[in-house]
């Protein structure tokens, strides 16, 4: 199989690696994680400029309908450069509403919004005490008059304060469908704070809130489970360009820092250390761009494989490569002064998004297929 990028994804990687080595510097990104919003209508502003809040939209919408692999390229240099704006969360709301809504009126127009850049959007997967589960949903769905109010309470939605409309799961009738609540509307409450790694997340509080229910054909629980699949494979590419980064990050500082009057680049033990951490990338990348690829399969239990081992493998570079580059940057790696400190964190975090190795090695081994060698 050829991952190559085309001439134009590779191009789209290269505008937008220039417009963020130039303004969204290490420094320039630890003072929007310093400000109260934790993010920036500038940068913002500047991606909706490049096309990137229109990539995953239908060209329908006004969007370029871009792939999983369109998306890939984007999120590996966001990944890269440690992008700390609400990109990830309202691609994944775009998905949500590209798979459950009816893609006509109401469901329409968010999608041309947030093509345009006009909104943000986020999708609260998880509830208090479900762990990794996407289905222990208990927030309750019930009908008034043409519309549904919402009751209940969602934890850790990235961007959830940021967001102006939440893709809320809840049960209707015993079944999980999706709702849209929009982030002014009553009896919703939202406690925002920051996470480890200079995100923002937010729990959101519902009773008896007003909601407008995604009423596509398809907009249950299974695609639910696709929505978070999205959400994976975009994380599993940002983790690809994070990797890239430490590694990148860790090299340059062994050629600095002196030990016995030399480089410590140039002891072998080390140099040994950061091939394997290059393999791991490498490994990564290959599973996360197979994983990309896979997620448009029709076959479910194909897409679940992939994603999943993606997921593992991601989750097992991101530990390995991380504590690598603490040891190999000294004191230093554990210090707000430098970048492997802050990329480490951040792929602590995705590792444990969606579901942490544990949890997607036993998704992978519940599936179809699945052998387990006899001792």
């Amino acid at each position: 199989m050829d991952f190559t990028f085309n001439d134009e994804q590779q191009q789209f990687a290269d505008a937008l690696r220039r417009y963020l080595d130039k303004n969204y510097g290490f420094e320039a990104r630890q003072a929007i994680v310093r400000t109260e919003a934790g993010v920036s209508d500038t940068h913002w502003s500047a991606f909706t400029e490049l096309g990137l809040t229109a990539l995953p939209v239908p060209e329908a919408r006004g969007g370029f309908n871009g792939s999983p692999v369109d998306m890939l390229v984007v999120m590996q240099e966001l990944g890269r450069a440690l992008v700390i704006e609400p990109y990830w969360a309202t691609a994944v709301g775009i998905e949500a509403l590209r798979l459950a809504g009816t893609g006509e009126g109401d469901d329409t127009h968010l999608l041309e919004r947030a093509a345009a850049g006009e909104i943000r959007l986020a999708v609260a997967f998880h509830e208090p005490a479900a762990r990794y589960d996407i289905f222990a949903v208990e927030t309750t769905a019930t009908k008034q008059g043409e519309g549904y109010v919402l009751t209940g309470r969602k934890s850790v939605v990235q961007h959830g304060a940021q967001a102006d409309y939440w893709i809320v799961p809840a049960r209707l009738d015993g079944e999980i469908a999706l709702f849209v609540i929009e982030r002014k509307a009553r009896n919703a409450q939202v406690t925002d704070y920051r996470t480890i790694d200079g995100q923002r997340a937010a729990t959101l509080s519902f009773e008896a809130t007003p909601a407008r229910r995604l009423a596509g054909a398809h907009a249950g629980a299974a695609t639910l489970e696709r929505i978070a699949d999205y959400g994976i494979v975009l994380l599993c590419a940002e983790a690809v360009g994070a990797l890239d980064a430490l590694n990148h990050a860790t090299a340059e500082y062994t050629k600095q820092r002196q030990q016995f009057g030399v480089p410590i680049a140039r002891f072998q033990s080390l140099q040994h250390r950061m091939v394997e951490m290059l393999i791991h990338a490498e490994q990564a990348r290959s599973v996360s761009y197979l994983a990309a690829v896979r997620y448009a399969s029709e076959d479910a239990d194909e897409r679940r494989r992939a994603v999943s081992a993606a997921k593992v493998r991601v989750g097992q570079a991101a530990r390995f490569v991380g504590q690598q580059a603490v040891q190999l940057h000294g004191g230093m790696g554990v210090t707000n002064e430098v970048a492997a400190a802050h990329l480490f964190k951040r792929l602590a975090i995705i590792e444990t998004t969606l579901g942490d190795v544990d949890h997607h090695l036993e998704r992978f081994a519940a599936l179809p297929g699945f052998a387990v060698a006899e001792v």
